[in-house]
């Protein structure tokens, strides 16, 4: 398990959470990096799907991956919301496999977040979990916190393949 580099994605046509962890065998992994892909809500769903392809390849090429896991999101919205997601997870999928040969491993929502610490936890009480876990001052409360906890649950191995 050591020196495995996870990636994590918490998918979304507006905003795209993703993470990187780096594995260590006798200790909590290492946060490499977190941030958000942003689209334009002015642009067409087409335009926005391009910009989250074109700006996850640009990430998939700086580190050799050993591992992907994705949120697979859970659907309680409206359907115009749901489409752009979805649509959002396949194109996240395809650059995924396209450009590094791993197929993700896909969570329910409910099921990393009761990894962390219960299935229905807030984005609140996820970063304060994050934030206990990784030993950190503070981490932003935004999709980055939940794909840092995407990352940490496939890293650690949790599988519900969907």
């Amino acid at each position: 398990m050591s020196d495995k580099i996870w990636l994590g994605i918490d998918p979304g046509l507006a905003i795209t959470g993703w993470a990187i962890l780096k594995a260590h065998t006798k200790s909590t992994p290492l946060i490499i990096d977190y941030g958000v892909i942003q689209t334009n809500k002015g642009l067409s769903t087409s335009q926005r799907l391009l910009e989250i392809e074109h700006d996850l390849v640009e990430l998939l090429s700086e580190f050799n991956f050993y591992g992907i896991s994705i949120e697979m999101p859970f659907f309680s919205r409206t359907i115009k919301a749901a489409g752009g997601v979805i649509q959002a997870v396949g194109v996240i999928n395809l650059a995924c496999y396209r450009e590094t040969q791993i197929q993700p491993v896909f969570l329910h929502q409910a099921s990393w977040k009761r990894y962390l610490d219960s299935g229905k936890a807030t984005k609140n009480s996820v970063a304060q979990t994050i934030n206990q876990l990784f030993n950190l001052q503070t981490i932003p409360v935004d999709d980055s916190v939940d794909a840092i906890a995407i990352a940490y649950a496939g890293l650690s191995g949790l599988t519900n393949n969907i």
